[in-house]
């Protein structure tokens, strides 16, 4: 093991596991973060670190909707301050659509369940520190679909987003409203059932084919889709629609 190793762990329940980390390894200083506004500092600052790991969904109610592993990423790249990251999982399914775009995210060396113990997380670390990337996990029930994040990288993609998180916080009824919030053409906002997010839901096997595609329907995808969707919106420059 490399001398002078520096772990972040950017969790809300960092400090539990700092100390066990802090007497597994040999001179090693282990910084943890556990607010957005820590991430920013300890990530801007002069420090480089050998391995982050952060938690996927933070586990905080008043931090869930607004910071998670995917912005510890962005902030890491955004400082230029690229590190390998360790995604620690919780195991819900609120997690897939996060989990999908990790696993796409070059920045990710390996997702390890909290589930399986400190042991499992030092050993990881370890594995990521040494330049490894930890094997593949099986992908959960409900994944195996085309991620959002891909299909909201063209242009008509961008756009559905854009209507999936102005729907998703809640601040978009009809149509009309839709059009308003999400500052596009009415006649754009028409098609969100149609032509935007009606084929994303149907090409991920989202929708009962023998039942009508209506916009509750879409309405409805939005809801269990909100914490990626509005997550997504806030990490591509589409935060205007959420507040």
């Amino acid at each position: 093991m490399a001398t002078g190793l520096r772990i972040l762990i950017a969790s809300p329940l960092g400090r539990v596991i700092a100390a066990p980390l802090q007497a597994t390894f040999d001179d090693v200083t282990v910084s943890v973060a556990t607010t957005d506004a820590e991430v920013r500092s300890m990530v801007s600052g002069t420090v480089r670190y050998d391995v982050v790991a952060a938690d996927l969904i933070w586990n905080k109610p008043e931090m869930e909707w607004q910071f998670d592993g995917i912005d510890v990423i962005d902030q890491l790249r955004l400082a230029e301050r690229h590190a390998p990251v360790v995604m620690a999982t919780q195991g819900h399914s609120m997690e897939i659509d996060h989990l999908e775009e990790a696993r796409l995210r070059p920045e990710v060396f390996g997702v390890i369940p909290k589930a399986a113990g400190l042991a499992a997380i030092v050993d990881g670390l370890r594995t990521v520190a040494l330049g490894r990337r930890l094997a593949p996990v099986p992908s959960p029930p409900g994944g195996g679909r085309t991620p959002l994040y891909e299909l909201f990288g063209d242009r008509r993609g961008e756009t559905a987003g854009r209507l999936a998180g102005a729907i998703a916080a809640g601040r978009a009824s009809d149509n009309a409203s839709l059009a308003r919030v999400a500052k596009v053409s009415p006649s754009t906002a028409n098609k969100v059932t149609s032509h935007y997010l009606g084929p994303i839901m149907t090409a991920r096997g989202e929708h009962d084919a023998q039942l009508p595609l209506t916009q509750g329907a879409v309405y409805r995808w939005c809801g269990l889709h909100a914490r990626y969707l509005t997550s997504w919106c806030r990490r591509n420059g589409h935060v205007d629609v959420l507040s």
